[in-house]
């Protein structure tokens, strides 16, 4: 595909997709997170070609007009919309996929200083949220949700919905996912959670066996209420015999 199609492809799919776009010419002119990938695809060639200074020069140049931090070896696919792009960062080892779309704040980010596959691999039809970062060496499955503010740090799958710190699956293939167990969030909160269900499972079982010496306790002062009275009517019937 020439430079002009790529251009053109690049301009139609995020008036597809942004309803503020009124026209070719504003989103030429006005989206810096276009601009950032445009860039990119010059300095991704510079990177490759081994002109790794050149490269990483031309990046901060284009973080510094567009609020975009694309690293030179990143992948990127087609149609990439970065919407309103400031903040965004994309490592080293990124690779997005096709006609995905991240919102402004959005981190492909690294989880060490370890070598190698580092950063996420965000597959075709990815949605990501504001401020939502991916971190580590995880695969974001086709046509998935990351929600707005996610901190994402195991592989989700196709066709999903994920929110959280961390996030968790909400959403598989159109249908809810209920979450029945605490140990299936793994956060400060569900750690919490958890402690609390085990304290009260064991006071649960201490009142269960203490169930039977206050039903006995019960039935022993019922017992003696019902002697008082006999005792209280036998007095009556003493008083009355005192009277004749």
């Amino acid at each position: 595909m020439s430079l002009l199609a790529r251009i053109r492809e690049d301009i139609a799919s995020i008036r597809e997709r942004d309803p503020a776009a009124r026209s070719k010419l504003e989103v030429f002119l006005c989206y810096p997170g276009l601009w950032a990938v445009w860039i990119h695809r010059v300095s991704h060639q510079l990177w490759r070609a081994k002109w790794r200074l050149a490269a990483r020069l031309l990046s901060q140049v284009s973080r510094f007009f567009t609020g975009v931090d694309i690293h030179p070896g990143a992948l990127l696919g087609r149609r990439l919309f970065i919407d309103h792009a400031t903040g965004v960062v994309i490592g080293e080892t990124a690779i997005v996929g096709s006609d995905v779309t991240l919102y402004q704040g959005v981190t492909l980010g690294g989880t060490g200083k370890g070598h190698g596959k580092r950063h996420p691999t965000v597959c075709d039809g990815v949605f990501v949220g504001n401020n939502a970062n991916l971190l580590g060496n995880i695969t974001i499955g086709e046509n998935s949700r990351v929600g707005a503010g996610s901190v994402v740090l195991s592989d989700v799958p196709p066709n999903s919905t994920v929110v959280g710190v961390p996030a968790h699956i909400v959403y598989r293939n159109g249908e809810r996912v209920l979450i029945t167990d605490p140990h299936d969030i793994k956060d400060p909160l569900s750690d919490v959670l958890i402690a609390l269900a085990a304290r009260v499972e064991k006071l649960e079982e201490q009142l269960g066996g203490k169930a039977q010496p206050v039903e006995q306790f019960t039935a022993e002062a019922a017992e003696r209420e019902a002697y008082r009275k006999k005792l209280e009517r036998l007095r009556q019937y003493v008083s009355m015999g005192e009277g004749i």
